[in-house]
């Protein structure tokens, strides 16, 4: 995508905005006297822009159009003036109009601008300068230790020109399902094809560097968002998949989830041992253990503010091999959001996908899967497009005799669409986990991005009210693009100012199991359209989580806490006393409608949900979907339903099980071959 001088200027004047240059400031003075535009590269707004579907693409050209045009008062009761022709005042004055319209465009489009803007400020660097705001926040940046630049373990297939590949199994995307899938039937004995379409990382590849990681190794370079822009999802697009960027949380499916699941959507399997023993399975694959000796500080802050309030907190499983208690291995944890360069974490990478190839199986990156091709009713192989080194684009045909596709509860159902599946189910029932942050002020440096992202949990409010449903409290990965981009934006200098709080701020997410879904369509061009809107329900769950991680950060000694609303309604406390507690009382009735807060999304699911009634459920309990024979689907989009917990364990144990289906299957059809003919007279 590229933008002509006029889009720069407005995109410039928006930076300058966002992050205004303030001169004449004594502390901090060249933190203040730098803008926006000093800091952020179009180009780089112009690749993310490029990875969004057409529709979405047209969108933002539109709104810049907008913003370039003196009719644009119309929308503030502004003068009729572009917005590059606006005073500073006026600029900013027509930024809180948007983010507080009753016009929900307009909020989507404040939201946009400001996402864009204030995470490529803070978060992009380069090698030689690093990012002229980080020594002012305190954030350190990547961490100077030299690793040594091993060669990759895993050698991918690199074709140059069109190319035909004949397999047993293909697998379609690399994650937690598709990584589970192939190291199984490929020690099996299977001849198995993984197509990823992102690219593969090892060792120094993972740069540390967030706004180079986020484009590179997620989805839509980070940037991927539901329709209506309310909330931002976060899926790996790389090998390896969301195991390679995720915070390394090895939850158990809980017992009452498993149980609802083989009870309403009739897929027994769930509850019985055999599932348990595939848990354990990858659990033992995966080195999954609570051996770890340090907790971050907003990691102790939830541990302190919840037993002081008499709240039971536990400590989290992580997947991890090798971790010692060094400075080192403790700061290099917090980066494993943007890949793990010290092999620490043991993902599918280092673990299913290595088993895989080191019994010959093929892996195949940077490798966009088309469609899944079908001959009367039965899967046949796929067709995709691999992008070589050197940016050119070359025709994939594969024939196999079964086709598992893994890529995602986003972009699964997409490929099926587009592959001429149509189970009217398909798509529907997309579960989030839809998550906000609260964040507290501590008096003491919190540094919240060393240490691991995650390792102490509070269960106490994911059963509210008598049902299955309401949030964990956990907390996130915070480096500075994401933290700007999380807080609130009321005008530039409140937004500076927080981000010097920076290194004293430690959050706790609230992460709700949501009960009422959303969906996935795709567009004419075949890419995913995502519609969720918060329901009263879930947002009810949410709320009763909010109010708990405020308290929690007051008991822990905060002295404010931020409430995720767009407004910043903040609480102020003393001595673990809170100065202004009709605040929460007033939660419930502030504006929830999207983009009026910030919602987010690392976990998506059940757009493809297994269940035995065919009729509400597109794939069996066997993993193979109804419509189409030897199409099958292991990942998060099989769930019946939303796990309630952080989905990776979960994910690895369905596929193993639908794996272990998948050698019986094979193994009885090798069984009928072998036997004798039958002789007649």
């Amino acid at each position: 995508m590229l933008f002509s001088a006029s889009h720069h200027a407005t995109l410039h004047a928006l930076a300058d905005t966002f992050i205004p240059g303030v001169p004449g400031r004594p502390q901090q003075s060249a933190f203040w006297a730098r803008s926006g535009a000093e800091g952020i590269d179009v180009g780089k707004i112009a690749e993310v822009l490029g990875a969004q579907p057409v529709g979405a693409q047209q969108e933002f050209m539109k709104l810049l159009g907008l913003l370039e045009n003196p009719m644009l008062g119309l929308t503030w009761f502004g003068p009729p003036k572009p917005f590059v022709r606006l005073d500073t005042g006026q600029r900013q004055q027509m930024l809180r109009s948007w983010a507080q319209s009753n016009v929900p465009q307009l909020r989507k489009g404040f939201h946009a601008l400001r996402k864009l803007t204030v995470f490529l400020y803070y978060g992009s660097s380069t090698a030689e300068l690093g990012n002229g705001a980080w020594a002012d926040i305190g954030y350190p940046g990547p961490l100077p230790t030299a690793v040594v630049d091993t060669p990759k373990p895993i050698r991918t297939l690199q074709p140059a020109a069109t190319t035909t590949y004949d397999c047993d199994v293909l697998v379609i995307g690399s994650g937690a399902g598709g990584g589970v899938i192939a190291g199984e039937l490929a020690a099996a004995g299977h001849d198995v094809l993984v197509i990823e379409k992102g690219p593969y990382c090892h060792g120094c590849d993972f740069t540390q560097r967030e706004v180079d990681m986020m484009g590179k190794l997620y989805d839509g370079k980070g940037a991927l968002s539901t329709q209506d822009g309310g909330v931002a999802l976060l899926a790996g697009s790389c090998l390896g998949g969301g195991t390679t960027v995720n915070w390394a949380g090895a939850f158990r499916t809980p017992d009452y989830v498993l149980q609802e699941w083989a009870r309403e959507h009739q897929v027994p399997h769930f509850a019985s041992l055999e599932f348990k023993r595939s848990l354990d399975a990858v659990s033992r694959a995966l080195s999954v253990n609570m051996d770890y000796t340090r907790h971050n500080g907003q990691n102790q802050a939830l541990w302190d503010g919840s037993t002081r309030l008499g709240q039971e907190v536990k400590l989290i499983p992580r997947n991890e091999k090798g971790l010692t208690g060094s400075d080192e291995h403790f700061q290099g944890l917090g980066y494993s959001t943007m890949g793990d360069r010290y092999g620490i974490k043991q993902g599918t990478l280092n673990t299913y996908l290595l088993q895989a190839f080191e019994h010959g199986a093929r892996i195949l990156a940077d490798t966009n899967v088309e469609r899944v091709t079908v001959q009367a009713g039965v899967a046949t192989g796929a067709e995709a497009v691999h992008t070589t080194a050197t940016g050119q684009q070359v025709r994939i045909t594969v024939r196999a005799k079964r086709v598992v596709v893994a890529g995602g509860a986003i972009q699964t159902p997409a490929l099926l669409l587009r592959s001429g599946l149509r189970h009217p189910h398909i798509g529907q029932h997309l579960h989030l986990h839809p998550t906000v942050a609260v964040s507290g002020l501590y008096p003491n440096r919190v540094d919240a991005w060393h240490g691991p992202s995650m390792s102490v949990v509070n269960d106490c409010f994911t059963m509210l009210n008598g049902t299955n449903f309401g949030a964990k409290l956990e907390t996130p990965p915070a480096h500075a693009g994401l933290m700007a981009m999380v807080l609130p934006w009321l005008s530039g200098e409140q937004h500076k100012q927080m981000m010097l709080e920076a290194a004293h701020l430690g959050s706790f997410i609230v992460l709700t199991r949501d009960r009422d879904g959303g969906r996935v369509r795709i567009d004419k061009h075949g890419a995913p359209l995502i519609d969720y809107v918060l329901s009263d329900f879930d947002r009810a769950s949410m709320l009763q989580g909010v109010r708990a991680a405020a308290e929690i950060h007051v008991a822990a000694g905060a002295s404010k806490v931020y409430l995720p609303h767009g407004s910043l309604p903040t609480l102020l406390a003393t001595n673990g006393v809170v100065q202004n507690p009709e605040l929460l009382d007033q939660l419930p009735y502030l504006g929830w409608k999207p983009n009026q807060f910030s919602l987010y999304s690392a976990h998506q699911m059940s757009t493809c949900r297994m269940g035995g009634d065919a009729a509400t459920h597109p794939v069996a309990p066997n993993g193979e979907t109804y419509e189409v024979k030897n199409l099958f689907v292991a990942d998060g989009s099989a769930f019946p339903a939303c796990s309630g917990v952080n989905p990776m364990l979960t994910i690895m144990a369905l596929a193993h099980y639908t794996a272990q289906s998948i050698k019986a299957a094979s193994a009885a059809v090798v069984s009928s071959s072998s036997r004798p003919a039958a002789v007649t007279s």
